[in-house]
């Protein structure tokens, strides 16, 4: 897992310090609950909030981190409030990290996923795409199932008409309220934190033989557990510049993809503004921004049963994946 030193803070672009946290979700018992994360520690949220009560904090019960998300407008600020007061109640004793026996749950299930294509120079010339100049193009987005997701330490099942899956870490941008024809200058006020997100899919099912059209990345994306995404949120005003973080994917310990989301064709905000001109954003959508050179079918070597994937971006954490075999 990424290693995060808490008092590694940043300038949110409000004029103050925030410390690095994030929301999870954890299953323990059998029950799935949503969980501060501080470190390298999860506290357990209704913990959180009652012991932020009891110091004299007004908080609302957080259900469920789709719930928080859901109304990130109203109760983002109320996030930031219990992550900073936790710092005080966590050397006071008056919360505990959770102890072993946990596993992490995907953060939240999306409510629609979009995905965009061909959005790293360098990724595009080892796929042999040819692009149009930027200045006469725009993103090329896609759909993903959102059923598709899978949380870190699941299995990533392969298909058995598939000889091709391939792996894509990306940065995933959470948004965090309603919005429509977002200017580019002020897109990032929409966003209410990022994920790590990998976009396997399986190559030779992307292309069709059958229809006048070529592509058919629906199909050869939206496979179940297709879409492994966590280990949790990290609020925007955690992250400085986004298109600084660098991006790293390994598979069973040698690297594959390494690079920074600086590399991006269309950044993130031109990707929420090229969407919303399109379509309402809602709170809970995901956009998988993009994935930078060093996939397997560039490479010319696909995932096969066995292989780990661990796919990782600065500041935010690690997703760990292994292939398996569908069930015959």
């Amino acid at each position: 897992m990424y290693s995060y030193n808490v008092s590694d803070v940043h300038n949110s672009g409000r004029g103050d310090i925030l410390v690095w946290h994030a929301i999870a979700t954890y299953e323990q018992g059998g029950q799935a609950r949503p969980a501060l994360v501080l470190g390298d520690e999860l506290f357990d949220m209704a913990g959180v909030v009652s012991a932020a009560r009891a110091g004299g904090l007004a908080a609302a019960e957080i259900p469920s981190v789709a719930a928080l998300i859901d109304a990130w407008e109203t109760q983002g600020g109320q996030l930031r409030a219990l992550a900073e007061a936790a710092q005080g109640m966590r050397a006071a004793g008056a919360i505990r990290p959770l102890a072993a026996g946990y596993t992490l749950a995907v953060p939240f299930v999306p409510g629609r996923i979009f995905a965009t294509a061909s959005n790293y120079y360098d990724h595009a010339a080892e796929m042999g795409t040819e692009l149009a100049p930027r200045a006469e193009s725009s993103p090329y987005c896609f759909m993903k199932a959102e059923t598709s997701v899978t949380a870190t330490g699941t299995d990533v099942v392969m298909p058995g008409d598939t000889e091709k899956l391939d792996w894509e870490v990306e940065l995933a941008v959470v948004i965090g309220r309603t919005c429509k024809d977002v200017p580019v200058a002020q897109a990032y006020d929409v966003i209410a934190g990022y994920t790590v997100f990998n976009d396997i899919s399986a190559r030779d099912l992307n292309r069709r033989s059958d229809y006048p059209f070529k592509h058919d990345w629906f199909r050869g994306k939206s496979f179940d557990t297709f879409g492994p995404m966590g280990p949790w949120i990290v609020p925007r005003d955690c992250i400085a510049d986004p298109q600084k973080l660098r991006m790293q994917l390994q598979v069973n310990g040698d690297v594959m993809q390494d690079d920074t989301a600086e590399g991006m064709i269309f950044n993130i905000a031109e990707q929420i503004a090229y969407l919303s001109g399109i379509l309402t954003l809602k709170p809970g959508d995901m956009i998988a921004t993009g994935t930078p050179d060093g996939v397997g079918m560039g490479r010319g070597v696909y995932l096969k049963p066995g292989d780990e994937m661990v796919a990782s971006i600065e500041r935010i954490g690690s997703i760990r994946n292994k292939v398996v075999a569908a069930a015959r």
